[in-house]
């Protein structure tokens, strides 16, 4: 039987597929914790548009300012406490190798408590490098590098890490320019490619759950009209507003980096469905980028409802860990 420290039950899928709604109930029913695995839910006062759970109780701040309490106080969601949520300012730079050491002690804080680690989210590469302990070295940021890697296009940057990191290249979004950028840099301070993940990885045995539901286009696309009747584009104002840079947004996603250019332009009404649909089109396609990504992980159980859920995991610590 393995070490109760050891614990791991992994929730992931595609944007707007249900993944933290499912994730609350299976904590609840197993008494459980969350930790998001999303790299744009880390950041402060950025809600909407990267659709945080609602947070309960007013633990959350509603400035950038000030941050809501410490880190390893928790917040809370549906009566569950969530892990890696409002822990930095979008202004900061936030990596792979932070989330790793954020979700390593997120995970030993909850086991202390005699609960269960639920890791939640859709950004493979964080869920990967966490549970497969890929060795990623720490590589401060080159401003001189970055700024002449911005010249070139996504498919550029895309085709010189092929070159330098087929591996890599092989678990990196061909679209996102900011992490091609991220390792390319890696490989130029390093002169190697990242190395390959731990054969020891720390949460092993572990169980992945994923959803993919059928009418995953028309959940996005009432998503993306939710988050227009919340405030997207107040939230982007006070962005702007606050010294967050169009550039600084087109890094963290291009739902923000969208909505930047449309209040840019004066908030034109007549542009407002044309704005909408760009959305709802980049969400699809990133969706869709995502789940090439986690169809070629044959360990992820998909599955199609609750009870499925609920069945699989109280088999995975009854095997494992507990006498449930």
């Amino acid at each position: 039987m393995n070490s109760a420290k050891n614990k791991l039950i992994v929730i992931l899928g595609p944007t707007s597929s249900g993944k933290s709604d499912l994730a609350i109930r299976l904590a609840k029913k197993f008494s459980g914790e969350i930790i998001s695995a999303d790299s744009r839910q880390i950041y402060r006062g950025m809600d909407i548009g990267t659709g945080k759970v609602p947070i309960s109780r007013g633990l959350r701040s509603k400035t950038l300012a000030k941050s809501s309490i410490p880190a390893k106080a928790g917040i809370y969601s549906g009566g569950i406490r969530h892990h890696l949520l409002d822990i930095v300012s979008p202004k900061k730079q936030y990596t792979v190798s932070h989330f790793k050491r954020d979700m390593n002690s997120a995970v030993a804080q909850i086991t202390s408590r005699g609960k269960i680690p639920f890791l939640v989210g859709g950004t493979a590469f964080y869920i990967y490098a966490a549970i497969d302990d890929w060795q990623i070295p720490e590589v401060k940021p080159n401003p001189k590098l970055r700024k002449l890697l911005q010249r070139r296009s996504p498919s550029q940057l895309f085709q010189m890490l092929k070159k330098l990191d087929p591996r890599r290249a092989k678990t990196v979004d061909s679209k996102n320019k900011a992490r091609l950028i991220r390792a390319l840099e890696i490989i130029k301070f390093t002169g190697k490619p990242i190395p390959p993940y731990s054969p020891y990885p720390p949460y092993s045995p572990y169980l992945i759950l994923g959803l993919n539901p059928p009418t995953l286009k028309k959940l996005i696309s009432q998503r993306v009209e939710q988050r227009f009747k919340q405030g997207l584009l107040k939230e982007v104002k006070h962005m702007l507003n606050i010294g967050i840079t169009f550039s600084r947004l087109k890094q963290i996603g291009l739902t923000y980096a969208l909505a930047a250019e449309y209040v840019k332009q004066g908030s034109p009404k007549d542009k407002l469905a044309e704005l909408k649909q760009k959305i709802k089109t980049a969400e699809w396609q990133y969706s869709r980028r995502q789940m090439t990504w986690f169809k070629r992980d044959k360990r992820i159980r998909w599955i199609k409802h609750q009870k499925e859920a609920e069945k699989l995991v109280k088999n995975h610590l009854r095997k494992y860990f507990t006498a449930l």
